[in-house]
């Protein structure tokens, strides 16, 4: 029997692999299937790396680095394309969008976007821009937002779970560029539970009220507010006093829903806040060759220094000293 396929694939594209007189033609066929790229002004020379992460279900994963380029929507490139939008977030440089006509739209590191590839204008991006992007089918994206998606700028204030998903984003482009670090399986994971967090807060941001904490016929909601969640608690979790209510507001759902999903996984929500807690405690200690205990405790969310130290010793089996000393003793 042949081996099984992995369950999420990493894929890397970047122009060097590529001579120079053909590289622009190819990056353009491959990384920008869905719109037409412009050529650079003569003389600059094109440099992007692209990686895509693909997992079994309906949605890709990428972010890409590049020099300066610019492109637009092109009926003849988008006949053969996917019905999909793409969430976009900005993380380096600038983009420039041809918002409506004679008006453009600045945007900058940190800006979270919905896209609609039929819909699009023309973006210019700067030198040493960079994006983590998702892309979701359009049926799937209007059932959660609730209407037509369309071209939309995301503001934290406008969601509660905008700073989540950039987060997520964020997260998940740190770890394709370090391969190394996962498996395809905890890739899979971490795909699927990207998938579920955008998708919960497109349907935050259409829907109002009780609305938001409502069952939905078709999606999963546990796995996008345990997402939520958990990104919430690595934002936060220096935070003292942090508890579950003020969670469940960060995630976007009310306790009990907060409560469930985290209960869908065989975890409780302090527990996952205290490891955590601990998991940075232990990396802190293990970055700096000085340790005072107390700031430590302080600054990882833990208002007892003594408590601290005897929770890192259940969970470690040393105390932080003993553990410093067993990585810094020499």
């Amino acid at each position: 029997m042949p081996p099984a396929a992995p369950p999420c694939t990493l894929e890397r594209l970047h122009t060097h692999d590529v001579e120079l007189a053909l590289r622009f033609d190819a990056w353009r066929e491959r990384a920008h299937q869905w719109v037409e790229m412009l050529p650079p002004p003569p003389g600059a020379v094109l440099d992007a790396e692209l990686l895509m992460l693909r997992g079994g279900g309906d949605c890709v994963f990428g972010t890409m680095r590049s020099s300066a380029y610019e492109m637009r929507a092109a009926a003849q490139r988008m006949a053969h394309a996917p019905g999909m939008v793409v969430l976009t977030l900005i993380q380096s440089g600038e983009m420039l969008r041809d918002a409506a006509p004679g008006e453009h739209q600045r945007t900058g590191p940190g800006a979270l976007g919905l896209y609609d590839p039929w819909r699009m204008g023309s973006y210019r991006w700067s030198e040493g821009s960079c994006e983590a992007f998702l892309a979701l089918p359009r049926d799937v994206a209007q059932a959660a937002l609730g209407r037509e998606p369309g071209n939309l700028a995301i503001a934290p204030g406008h969601c509660t779970l905008a700073p989540a998903l950039a987060a997520q984003l964020g997260h998940l482009a740190l770890l394709v560029r370090q391969p190394q670090r996962i498996d395809a399986a905890e890739y899979a994971g971490l795909l699927d539970a990207t998938r579920a967090l955008a998708l919960l807060m497109l349907r935050n941001l259409g829907r109002q009220g009780a609305g938001v904490d409502l069952p939905d016929a078709r999606e999963n909601l546990h796995a996008g507010r345990h997402a939520a969640a958990l990104r919430f608690m690595e934002l936060h979790a220096h935070t003292h006093g942090l508890d579950a209510g003020s969670i469940a507001r960060g995630a976007g759902c009310s306790r009990t829903r907060l409560y469930e999903a985290f209960a869908a996984q065989g975890q409780t929500v302090m527990g996952t806040l205290r490891e955590l807690r601990l998991q940075r405690a232990r990396g802190l200690i293990e970055q700096s060759p000085r340790l005072h205990v107390g700031a430590l405790a302080w600054r990882c969310g833990f208002g007892d220094p003594s408590d601290f130290s005897k929770l890192f010793r259940t969970r470690f089996g040393l105390s932080p000293t003993e553990w410093h000393e067993r990585g810094w003793g020499r």
